[in-house]
């Protein structure tokens, strides 16, 4: 059972959030935030597998800080004994509205681990939930190629932090990043065992300071590593 918090500041959306992942059966939604500060303490009580942050451009600085706090967990430690070294970090799934890749851009550079299109079927919603839970980044196509475009036009005027960690990957760890930034399978075109290309992963997440793939392609195009197509 994937649990999940659910953080919009309207009580119909969260309502109807609610009702669509909870006709899943592996699908629990645990807990409702309307603010920043809310999905902090519940998330810290709650524990949920995935945050699923539902903010609109309007209230997008909130949304925003709403992922930065989320994933870095000492911001909201758990009250209990100071011997409980637990570091319980939710998956962040991000719902953005079509025609506002700036904010996706956004989101992902704050530390959210996927993104879907707010219209998307319910069906897409529940896979996507899904797909985060297991530790793996979702992109929806029709956003893929518009933040490509985001990074492109952002490259010349910031970057990542932590860009430099570029030195720091060997050149085996740079092609298993090229591959990873392409859109490779693990193993396709790198002629090594998909365990050696997941440890390869682990390295890079680790040595640029990224917490999931989808951060990891973001860096490989803010680098320069990566170029995209025209």
């Amino acid at each position: 059972m994937v649990s999940v918090l659910v953080v919009n500041d309207q009580s119909l959306q969260r309502l109807a959030l609610r009702m669509l992942l909870g006709a899943e059966p592996d699908l629990n939604v645990v807990g409702e935030a309307t603010s920043q500060a809310e999905a902090g303490r519940l998330s810290a009580a709650l524990r949920p597998d995935v945050v699923l942050v539902a903010g609109r451009p309007s209230g997008a600085s909130d949304a925003l800080e709403t992922v930065r706090h989320l994933v870095r967990r000492d911001r909201f430690p758990r009250p209990v004994e100071p011997s409980d070294t637990d570091t319980h970090t939710p998956r962040v799934l991000v719902l953005t509205p079509a025609g506002h890749e700036e904010y996706a851009y956004a989101a992902l550079r704050a530390g959210a681990d996927g993104f879907l299109l707010e219209d998307a079927a319910p069906d897409e919603l529940a896979s996507a939930v899904r797909v985060v839970a297991a530790g793996d980044a979702v992109v929806t196509p029709a956003l893929t190629r518009a933040l490509i475009d985001t990074v492109r036009e952002q490259r010349t005027a910031r970057t990542l932090p932590g860009t430099s960690g570029i030195d720091a990957l060997t050149g085996r760890e740079r092609d298993v990043l090229v591959a990873v930034a392409s859109g490779w399978s693990n193993a396709e075109r790198l002629s090594i065992a998909p365990t050696t290309v997941k440890t390869h992963v682990s390295n890079i997440l680790t040595k640029i300071g990224a917490r999931a793939r989808v951060q990891a392609v973001t860096f490989a195009y803010e680098s320069g590593l990566v170029r995209p197509a025209a």
